[in-house]
């Protein structure tokens, strides 16, 4: 039962359903025989289901669903409700097929709408706020969670992954079958020959067991009597008793009601018509998908019982359907005559009783390949090859269409026919002939081309008024302007599909002062342009002129048009001085010459030569440049802030301006400046930031490398490459490119003597600060507590230190050092004064488990990286 409930439930793939969650009903299912069959264990899986939004009342309602189509497969035939309407309805039919996926869930709907209310109470489900629980899975003790995972195991056994790979399996060979023409008619659920019930009653119509019958009485009378045909054939009137009506036409019925109902209402006119008709029982048989006995519409046809059916099975015949009433045939039906010409000849009205029989088809011929429906096709044993194209809708526009392929089994080997043209009405099919239908070559028979310099290349038909290499370019409208006419090559194919060359002197021919050249099938003629037989010619302008660059040579452009189209001398270009420089060229040289280059000055003004060579023409590959003008220059600033009267933007007058220069232009110190202090911020320009790029990358290479032969080395090669790198971060990333830098200045002994070499020069960028007297000391780095504390003249370094609690237990006490407010550093031990405002840095010692010679090591190649700082550092002074 449940791998059956399994199956169904597979089938629901391909049917839309509802969910209150995230994912469907299908998806559901999906998802869990996925897991299953990669081995997810079935707590994940119920974990991950309710991560979705996934209820118990989802999963029950996909469980119920299967049961729901399980049940509906054995449906019987409804009850008739007794209405006050006399419009007449379809009879429903026993198999559910057909009819739209969304029918049947709103029929199963309803037996789910008592779990609907569970949904919203599992919608605000979260985990378990646990940090430990790496497997996210959910409380085994939540009651919800045990209710699902004992639903889940309740219809998904432990060897579902097994089951899904054989159904995965079965899905591929269905999928893989034979797809036969036809076979899908009655499975469209948009087409299920279902008969209109609301017509005009047919003469022929027989009354049975089940019609509803109306009595209207009118005239001197007016009444309306309502009945049913009872199951032995009787009418009963309320007042007159019953009627026997069983098998009477229409017509026969009205006059047997008259008769007996006539002399009551003698005065009054009777007519009977029906309502709801009866329903007949239909026997489907022999290769269907789904034979049986059928309850259907008394209006019901042929094609009405196949489609209950499902229509014929894989082995089952459209062409020779029969219908059987009395133990007689009556109707014989080719649905192939219904697809084709929409004839229903044979399509008759069912009656109760019928039996029809599907038999095994005859003959199947398949045909692929390039006709537009390519399938399997069902033959009867008098129809051609012809009749097949016909079937298949005819040839695809690239079919080769003067013979096809047949192959044959023989019941020994296979036999292969090649049918031409006019053999397809009278070539007869047999049973697993195999059809193929070849495309045309991918080649032309009557075709030329023209490339290149012509006014409508293509490719034209040969023969007629094209036969020639004149006449194929008087058809191309002919040579544009930029034709190279000397020499065109014509590419012609040899017997064995080859190539070969043929020269054309395409202006020979068009002067018909050489013989013109016939055309052959496939022949492409290639008229090159100038600029293809020549290195296209350029120059150049480099310098100070508004557009720069390399442009399109054009003849007789002298200098000075050539710098308007640069668009023109900037502001600071030279005029003094243009130089153009011509390439040499000799192509009978046998030696190389010294001299690479002619070189040509000339004065401008105002874009026009006025000293030189008047009207100077530029030839290919000329280069111009257009120099700066050495008496033309730009403002250069610097920035003076802090203890001055005048803080704010100062130009730099000429390029030796000094420190006390500006200091002086800006009012000098004032009462509360702390002029030992000063310092000086310096931008980074061009050239230095590349040297700095250079140097990082140096620094940064040599650590890799040293990092990778360390870890070669060591025996603890993790610990030593993850030190390495600490090492070199901290290194490194101090000499970060900045925007400024320091630059240790003393302003005092600048203004003392101006000119010194304290006295320094100035340049564009540069910012100086003249901060007021900082009466601290700041203490940092591997101290016990750092501290600022007040300056006292005359003490130590160590002082300072005890007044930071001492030296920490990790400190480099050797290397300390002092950073005084004017960017100036010295090392403690070398004569270093502590000063207001300065910082005291005391290192810290790297901390490391590694054994003393790795230790060494790393100390070795630290050393390295601090020798390239350093050297970094220099290039910023």
């Amino acid at each position: 039962m449940k791998r059956y409930i399994l199956i169904v439930l597979l089938s629901l793939l391909t049917l839309g359903t509802y969910a209150q969650s995230s994912m469907t009903d299908n998806q559901v299912l999906e998802f869990v025989m996925k897991e299953h069959q990669k081995g997810t264990s079935q707590a994940q899986i119920v974990t991950k289901l309710m991560q979705s939004g996934v209820d118990i009342s989802q999963i029950r309602r996909v469980r119920r669903m299967a049961e729901k189509l399980q049940a509906s497969t054995t449906e019987g035939v409804g009850r008739r409700e007794t209405t006050g309407s006399r419009q007449r309805r379809n009879i429903g039919m026993s198999s559910s097929k057909g009819r739209n996926s969304e029918d049947i869930t709103n029929e199963t709907r309803d037996i789910y709408d008592e779990h609907e209310v569970k949904a919203n109470k599992y919608s605000n489900m979260r985990l378990r706020p646990d940090d430990d629980d790496e497997d996210n899975t959910y409380d085994e003790y939540n009651p919800d969670y045990v209710e699902m995972q004992d639903e889940m195991n309740d219809w998904m056994p432990a060897d579902t992954a097994a089951m899904y790979r054989q159904l995965v399996k079965r899905l591929k060979r269905e999928k893989a079958k034979k797809k036969i023409y036809g076979h899908d008619l009655f499975s469209q659920k948009s087409l299920t020959f279902e008969p209109n019930e609301n017509v005009a009653m047919p003469r022929n119509y027989r009354l049975g067991p089940g019609d509803a019958v109306f009595i209207d009485i009118y005239g001197a009378s007016q009444k309306s009597i309502e009945g049913t045909v009872a199951p032995d054939g009787m009418l009963t009137i309320e007042g007159f008793g019953p009627i026997n009506v069983n098998g009477l036409t229409v017509e026969q019925a009205n006059a047997r009601v008259r008769s007996r109902l006539g002399r009551r209402y003698s005065s009054s006119k009777i007519r009977l018509s029906v309502g709801s008709t009866h329903s007949i029982l239909i026997n489907v048989m022999g290769e269907v998908k789904k034979p049986g006995t059928y309850t259907l519409s008394a209006f019901s046809t042929a094609f009405n019982a196949l489609y209950a059916a499902g229509g014929p099975s894989d082995l089952g015949t459209l062409r020779n359907i029969k219908v059987y009433r009395h133990n007689r045939l009556v109707s014989h039906i080719d649905v192939y005559d219904y697809l084709q010409n929409g004839r229903i000849s044979g399509n008759i009205k069912l009656a109760d009783g019928d039996v029809i029989v599907v038999g095994a088809y005859d003959c199947l011929v398949n045909i692929s390949g390039k006709v537009k429906r390519p399938m399997y096709y069902e033959m009867t044993r008098r129809e051609s090859l012809g009749t097949l194209l016909r079937y298949a809708a005819g040839f695809s526009g690239d079919a080769y269409t003067k013979s096809v392929r047949v192959f044959r089994k023989t019941g020994r080997e296979y036999s292969i026919y090649n049918v031409n043209e006019f053999d397809f009405s009278s070539f007869n099919l047999h049973d697993g002939d195999s059809v193929s239908v070849d495309s045309v070559l991918p080649r032309y028979e009557n075709m030329v081309e023209v490339k290149g310099a012509v006014y409508r290349p293509g490719k034209y038909q040969v023969g007629g008024d094209i036969n020639s290499v004149k006449t194929l370019i008087e058809a191309a409208d002919g040579l544009t302007e930029s034709a190279f006419t000397p020499r065109a090559v014509m590419h012609r194919r040899k017997a064995d599909r080859t190539l070969k060359v043929i020269s054309v002197d395409v202006e020979g021919i068009m002067s018909g002062k050489v013989a013109d050249i016939p055309l052959q099938n496939e022949d492409v003629l290639f008229i090159p342009t100038k600029a293809d037989v020549m290195q296209e010619q350029t120059i150049s302008i480099h310098g100070e002129v508004q557009y720069p660059g390399t442009y399109k040579y054009a003849d007789n452009e002298t200098l000075e048009d050539f710098v308007l189209q640069a668009g023109g001398l900037k502001e600071n270009a030279s005029t003094a001085k243009v130089d153009v420089s011509r390439r040499t060229y000799d192509p009978k040289a046998t030696t190389s010459d010294s001299i690479t280059a002619h070189i040509y000055s000339f004065a401008l003004k105002d874009g026009f030569v006025v000293d030189g060579e008047q009207g100077f023409v530029l030839e290919p590959y000329d280069e111009v440049y257009v120099h700066k003008s050495p008496g033309t220059n730009r403002q250069e600033n610097v920035e003076v802030k802090g203890e001055v009267p005048f803080a704010g933007t100062y130009a730099l007058p000429t390029i030796s301006t000094r420190l006390s220069d500006i200091i002086k232009a800006a009012g000098g110190p004032n009462n509360v400046a702390y002029i030992k202090g000063a310092r000086l911020e310096r931008k980074v320009n061009d050239s230095e930031r590349k040297r700095m790029e250079d140097a990082l990358k140096m620094a940064r290479d040599q650590q890799q490398q040293s990092m990778l032969e360390m870890a070669a080395r060591s025996q603890n090669a993790g610990a030593v490459t993850q030190v390495m790198q600490q090492n070199q971060n901290a290194a490194l990333e101090k000499f970060q490119i900045p925007e400024y830098y320091s630059v240790g200045i003393e302003l005092d002994k600048a203004l003392a003597h101006p000119g010194s070499s304290a006295d320094i020069i100035l340049r564009e960028g540069d910012r100086i600060t003249i901060p007021q007297y900082n009466g601290t000391v700041k203490i940092n780095g591997a101290v016990m507590y750092p501290n600022s504390v007040g300056y006292v003249e005359g003490k130590s370094v160590s002082y300072y230190i005890d007044q930071a609690g001492g030296f920490a237990s990790n400190a480099k006490k050797r290397n300390t050092y002092i950073l005084y407010m004017n960017g100036m550093v010295a090392k403690v031990g070398h004569n270093a004064k502590v000063r207001p405002g300065c910082e005291i840095v005391v290192p810290t010692k790297a901390n490391s488990k590694l054994s003393m010679a790795e230790t060494l090591s790393i100390g070795s190649s630290a050393a390295s990286i601090a020798a390239v700082i350093a050297t970094i550092a220099n290039l910023v002074k």
